[in-house]
């Protein structure tokens, strides 16, 4: 199984506030730069309750039918109408086997916790990091304490003529 990160943070690396706003990034994504080419390339998603109850907010849903899975203890928030969503819970290790044993190839993997968590455990293969030219000084950070080097190898870097730069690394 395949799993990839693609993720917009600020320059000096929060996924957003602290309270969980993206008010930072452009809105609705900004100009194109490869979200919707990913996206054709995974099968689901699989996202922290934060995060869900962050994107419930959206104006749409940004998932289409695509399976999301919210990894969570608790009860989760209804899902819109059309989507996908299935509740998990377990170490990073039991939810790709679990999901792999179900048949899905390619996972998005999205939400700080869950990011570090399935990065920590040797499950991501690939990063893709869109920065965004601004400093909002605090917030939740893309990357957390780690228990060990984890070595990437860089692929590319893409600039966009709004500021955006995004960098695309293989994780070894």
């Amino acid at each position: 199984m395949k799993a990839s990160v693609f993720v917009g943070t600020s320059l000096d690396g929060f996924l957003a506030r602290a309270n969980g706003a993206l008010d930072f990034l452009p809105p609705g994504g900004g100009e194109p730069h490869g979200y919707e080419e990913f996206m054709a390339t995974v099968d689901a998603l699989v996202i922290g309750r934060n995060t869900y109850e962050v994107v419930l907010a959206f104006p749409e849903w940004p998932y289409g039918d695509k399976p999301v899975f919210v990894l969570s203890t608790h009860a989760l928030a209804p899902a819109p109408a059309g989507a996908v969503v299935e509740p998990l819970s377990g170490a990073p290790e039991a939810i790709a086997a679990h999901l792999a044993a179900r048949g899905f190839e390619h996972l998005y993997i999205d939400g700080g916790i869950t990011i570090q968590r399935f990065l920590d455990a040797g499950l991501i293969q690939r990063l893709v990091v869109t920065r965004v030219p601004v400093l909002i000084g605090t917030g939740i950070p893309l990357f957390g304490p780690l228990q060990r080097d984890i070595k990437l190898e860089h692929l590319c870097t893409r600039q966009f003529v709004s500021g955006l730069v995004q960098s695309e690394y293989r994780v070894l």
